[in-house]
């Protein structure tokens, strides 16, 4: 680490060093030096991840059924959120769009990012 300097990654082989420097410092604890190039060697992978590397959005319906794969839900249990049964399927099917009170409710109960919900 000491002859490794955080700087911008311009390129792949940039990346793969900045990648090992961070498993040296992968368990620092907070407010330490070690913890500090933690976080800056995040700052700059995560910058260069986001232009080279980025993750195309979710689809909110997908988003809807992973979730509910991952909790063990059905579409009955979407009922307090949607309003009715038909609701859920009419969503789910894609026939009808989610509205604003079931985006709050599935980013607040779900953690579904809004801008994932956001884009149907």
């Amino acid at each position: 680490m000491e002859d490794f300097k955080i700087k911008p990654i311009k390129n792949e082989v940039e990346y793969r060093a900045t990648l090992k420097e961070l498993e040296k410092v992968w368990n620092a604890k907070p407010n330490t030096k070690e913890g500090d190039i933690f976080e800056l060697l995040v700052l700059v992978i995560e910058k260069y991840e986001d232009e080279h590397y980025p993750i195309p959005h979710l689809d909110p319906i997908e988003a809807i059924k992973y979730k509910m794969e991952e909790n063990g839900l059905t579409q009955k249990d979407l009922v307090k959120y949607f309003g009715t049964k038909s609701r859920v399927s009419e969503v789910l099917n894609r026939k009808k769009p989610l509205t604003l009170k079931m985006i709050k409710a599935l980013y607040k109960n779900f953690g579904i990012p809004a801008e994932t919900l956001l884009s149907y």
